[in-house]
């Protein structure tokens, strides 16, 4: 049941536009401002702010993190050549010596691929004990056009691998958009999560800050991973990941000036200046589409007819000449790139629009890749006499399955 809802929430996140992470240290920030728990813990960018940072907490049991936003750190590799990006330290000077091989290095996780990640901070952190660990996160199924707590017993771990060995250890609990939670609602959730009776109380509140800040900050994720209970059970949120919405940046000011650009693909964020949503993939067939799920259904259909897509690029409603010119340009810088599809359902795009940004980008690029167009809606029969007057090798089709049909016949899968 869960590994379904897990699913049906993943497609749906990935359908949503740009969302902003935030580094660990600044998501532990943000929620300590909600009276959510957190390991006291400092961050640093260099060496000596490392040691510093560490004799600043006054104790010996440490934790280094390394700050990158991908998920498996732990057992990710650097190329400097250290292994593994969190590591338990005794002093300032441990700390001092991984930070030198962290900061400025690449960290390799199975998130990032070969490409890796580089490390801009480092957190440290105090080590504090736990007698249990839970998971929790606060997603928003669009599905169901509810926020959705996900909630295990089994923290510490990759959730995606809990669902798939024992999808029952996983509870999802649909909640109202309301900013305040309500204690009943809280406490069966943290009831769900296996504390100790001593902890239940604390956690429900710890619940209700998780809860509060994303409905106040308009996030997209609150990850907790592990929410765990110390000995003295005490409930401490050990791990965050936070996601946030773009379309909500005009409202999140404070949170939109830490975003770290090192983090992010450059192609993404020249794609954002133009109101294109770009997701570089690894296939060979390139699309354009407006809407997210039309894309999503796109890039299927390539898969039904033996083609691999080469990205998710969606150019939304505001589509003009110049902004399919781009996304012909950022497509095009993958050399894997050897046809080009466009799907494009004309509603509040006009399709002649785009068949003239279609028409202007095949001549500057001269391409020489082939391009299938599929338009339908508003102004497609201008479009369609666009292109065949413009003696351009422009394939022109109505209909989906034929057109992906015959992209995939002429951009054959490269080996």
């Amino acid at each position: 049941m869960l590994s379904r809802s897990i699913t049906r929430i993943s497609r749906s996140a990935f359908q949503q536009k740009r969302c902003l992470s935030l580094h660990e240290f600044r998501s532990a920030a943000l929620l300590s401002k909600y009276g959510v728990p957190i390991p006291k813990g400092f961050p640093a960018t260099t060496a000596e702010g490392a040691y510093e940072a560490a004799k600043k907490l006054g104790t010996n049991e440490l934790v280094i993190k390394a700050q990158a936003l991908t998920g498996g750190r732990g057992k990710g590799h650097f190329d400097s050549g250290l292994q593994g990006g969190v590591k338990l330290i005794s002093s300032p000077e441990e700390a001092r010596d991984l930070a030198k091989q962290m900061l400025g290095h690449k960290i390799i996780t199975k998130q990032t691929g070969a490409a890796g990640k580089i490390v801009t901070a480092v957190y440290i952190v105090e080590r504090r004990d736990a007698e249990k660990e839970a998971y929790l996160a606060i997603l928003l199924d669009r599905t169901a056009q509810t926020p959705v707590i996900v909630a295990s017993a089994q923290g510490g771990m990759d959730i995606e691998g809990v669902a798939e060995k024992d999808p029952n250890a996983i509870k999802t609990f649909p909640v109202s958009l309301d900013a305040n939670l309500p204690i009943e609602k809280a406490t069966e959730v943290a009831s769900a999560l296996g504390f100790s009776q001593e902890a239940i109380p604390q956690a429900a509140e710890t619940i209700q800050g998780l809860f509060k800040c994303f409905i106040e900050r308009d996030c997209t994720q609150v990850e907790i991973n592990p929410l765990s209970e110390t000995p003295d059970h005490q409930v401490l949120a050990m791990d965050a990941k936070l996601g946030f919405d773009d379309n909500a940046a005009f409202r999140q000011q404070e949170v939109y000036s830490w975003r770290d650009p090192t983090q992010e693909d450059p192609e993404e964020m020249e794609a954002s200046k133009y109101g294109l949503n770009f997701i570089k993939l690894d296939g060979n067939i390139a699309n354009i589409v407006n809407g997210a799920g039309l894309a999503m259904a796109t890039m299927d259909i390539i898969k039904l007819y033996g083609g691999e897509p080469a990205n998710f690029l969606d150019c939304g409603g505001t589509a003009t000449p110049e902004t399919i010119e781009k996304a012909f340009e950022l497509i095009l810088s993958d050399k894997k790139v050897n046809g080009i599809f466009v799907n494009i359902f004309g509603g509040i795009v006009r399709c002649d629009y785009v068949a003239k940004g279609l028409i202007a980008a095949t001549k500057n690029f001269k391409l020489e890749i082939p391009v299938v167009v599929r338009l339908q809606g508003t102004n497609m029969a201008e479009a369609k006499k666009m292109i065949d007057e413009s003696g351009l090798k422009l394939y022109f089709f109505e209909d989906l399955d034929p057109a992906a049909q015959k992209i995939v016949s002429l951009a054959p899968k490269q080996t």
